[in-house]
């Protein structure tokens, strides 16, 4: 099923709404998942010992279509939480809900199928999980075509960033959109509350450990499609006699994804109704001097070297094993330093961390990342625009606000912008370069950053990956919007 949208329209569509998430609290792939609660503490634990609590979960395979950048539709096999709708409804998600459980949980998960096809699924990372179906599958049992169900069951017995993802012909039912993430929080964990940078909101370790605490946390979870092998198994599925199915052999991928979303639509707020088959974002947005915790996850086939503008970012851990020489050992926070009000958080690292612009994702890989930013080494002062800061007399080491960078408050800006009409607008521009402000514009220029954030581009470092079918924009695209500390925009 097809529209006759345009990419043009497609595009003005998506970016007309692309200021909606800057009031948006949930955590972009990981908050807003229907129908599953997340834990908001767990308990603490022995490694490897039970919690002692069950986690349900019930999943079901069904065909449905999900929207891409262009405005098209592509027919997909996706998961849903919905397992009392109809065979044809269309009702399923991609990628599948984001699972949340505590270390030392016993994880249930029942599979329903929808399909023409068996399915069953796979937990790497999760050590040996029992499973009962149908049917037994080359990896795992299955649940039968049409109407057959499966039963899964683990101890999530390490923290950390996962996927889940179809164990029969993994090089068809992956690429047709039977994946999702799973996010095993450690014991002790605390989500508590954003200002209060709580050391128990953390991705890994012991209670109290501070090496991968965070304060705001956001999921990337990247794949791919190729469009004609979507296209030719929906039409051998609509006339099984007369049409052979696509050999997965020639796939050819040209969709990238972001949390099931091409660009720009990864900027789009969760829950879009013109969107409900793909019900996450991927708009990161942060505050000066949070600690972001980045979990990626290469869910395809294919390498995707995931690029963070802003500043480098401190690789923590890779495939739910933490970076460390040995348990719990951890140093400064590099990125604190020279930051007197950071410092005295004694924020930590793991020892092994490893600091990088791009994350080189591998196929089936997960990687955990802190990312901070305070404009250090701008040589400039972000806030500018307000008393205080202007150089001069008034301007003084009291006037700088909490995560400033020390070195460059009080600096000017260096450079003189030329006049509006010597310049093209992007829609996040805010018409000042000063953190938090904004300025007048020319009639339907900018108007896309309503807070005065400063924007990056987060991106794939493969050029093909950011078009949709050879059209740029779109693909593995999002932006990152610092955020004035006393700005209107909500992060948790």
């Amino acid at each position: 099923m097809k529209t006759n949208q345009s990419a043009v329209v497609g595009l003005l569509a998506a970016l007309a709404l692309a200021c909606a998430p800057c009031a948006v609290a949930k955590v972009p792939g990981i908050g807003g998942t229907p129908a599953i609660d997340a834990p908001a503490s767990c308990p603490a634990v022995a490694p490897g010992a039970s919690s002692g609590t069950t986690r349900d979960f019930e999943l079901t395979a069904r065909a449905g279509h999900i929207t891409l950048g262009d405005g098209n539709t592509l027919y997909s096999w996706g998961l849903s939480t919905d397992g009392a709708a109809a065979a044809d409804s269309g009702a399923m998600q991609y990628p599948g809900p984001t699972l949340i459980v505590c270390e030392g949980d016993l994880v249930r998960v029942r599979l329903h199928n929808q399909l023409p096809d068996a399915v069953s699924l796979l937990f790497p990372g999760q050590g040996i999980a029992t499973a009962s179906g149908d049917g037994a599958g080359l990896l795992t049992s299955e649940a039968a075509a049409l109407s057959g169900t499966a039963d899964y069951s683990f101890i999530a017995q390490h923290a950390g960033t996962y996927q889940y993802h179809s164990g029969t012909q993994p090089e068809v039912q992956v690429e047709m959109g039977l994946l999702g993430a799973l996010i095993v929080r450690p014991g002790g964990f605390a989500d508590g509350t954003y200002a209060a940078h709580d050391v128990e909101r953390r991705a890994y370790g012991a209670a109290g450990a501070a090496a991968s605490a965070y304060d705001v946390e956001y999921l990337f979870f990247l794949s791919e499609m190729d469009r004609a092998f979507h296209e030719a198994m929906e039409d051998a599925l609509r006339n099984p006699a007369t049409v052979a199915r696509p050999n997965a052999a020639n796939l050819k991928e040209t969709l990238w994804f972001i949390n099931g979303r091409n660009g720009p639509d990864t900027m789009i707020e969760q829950q879009a109704a013109w969107l409900p088959s793909q019900p996450y974002n991927a708009l990161a947005q942060m505050h000066p001097g949070d600690r972001v915790l980045m979990r990626l996850i290469a869910a395809g086939r294919d390498l995707h070297p995931f690029h963070h503008h802003g500043n480098n970012a401190w690789l923590i851990a890779r495939d739910g094993r933490v970076l460390e020489s040995i348990a719990d050992s951890a140093v400064n926070y590099p990125d604190d330093a020279g930051v007197p009000d950071l410092v005295a958080l004694n924020r930590k690292l793991p020892d092994q961390a490893v600091s990088n612009f791009t994350i080189q994702t591998v196929p089936g890989g997960t990687y955990d990342a802190i990312f901070t930013w305070t404009g250090k080494l701008l040589n400039w002062d972000v806030y500018g625009h307000l008393a205080g800061h202007v150089p001069g007399a008034a301007c003084t080491a009291a006037t700088r606000l909490p995560f400033e960078d020390p070195d460059s408050h009080c600096k000017a800006f260096p450079v003189t912008l030329p006049e509006q009409q010597q310049l093209q607008f992007g829609g996040l521009w805010s018409g000042s370069p000063f953190l938090g402000n904004g300025a007048p514009l020319p009639p339907l220029q900018g108007g896309l950053n309503p807070n005065g954030g400063f924007s990056f581009m987060w991106h794939s470092h493969t050029e093909r990956e950011l078009t949709n079918d050879d059209i740029f924009p779109g693909g593995m695209m999002t932006m990152m919007i610092v955020q004035a500390a006393d700005s209107a925009a909500v992060i948790e």
